[in-house]
């Protein structure tokens, strides 16, 4: 009985797909697309990627509570998911950038949600992700 019961784990966790991770060096060249809006500058002023400051900073995004950067006018739909407690992880920022309306839709269970961004990444958001991550380390 055990062992089939081991078997049976085994087979369930092999047959889960891993979370691909991201390749930073490719989500660098990918981020010259998020530069149009967005910088990543260092708590101490360096400029890591010079951008506009039409989106926020992205620097220390993993880990940040959604609309919280200082200073920065976010959409009603960001601040109210930051409210849930949700901090942006690299897996979250990946879908978060395939469609920003149906992320936040989805996640408030809100159809009439919003986001200020417009731009959709519909490939290459796992290695942006992975570039975010990478730049705050």
């Amino acid at each position: 009985m055990k062992i089939s019961l081991y078997a049976t784990l085994a087979a369930f966790v092999l047959a889960t797909p891993a979370l691909a991770g991201g390749d930073a060096a490719k989500g660098e060249k990918e981020f010259s697309k998020c530069k149009a809006c967005h910088s990543i500058i260092a708590p101490d002023g360096t400029e890591i990627v010079k951008g506009a400051k039409v989106g926020p900073n992205l620097y220390g995004v993993v880990g940040r509570t959604a609309g919280t950067y200082p200073d920065f006018a976010y959409k009603d739909s960001i601040v109210a998911l930051g409210q849930t407690g949700f901090a942006w992880s690299e897996d979250e920022i990946a879908e978060y950038v395939k469609d920003p309306g149906k992320f936040l839709k989805a996640k408030l269970d809100d159809k009439k949600a919003k986001t200020g961004m417009a731009f959709k990444l519909a490939k290459g958001g796992e290695d942006v992700a992975a570039y975010l991550a990478s730049v705050a380390q």
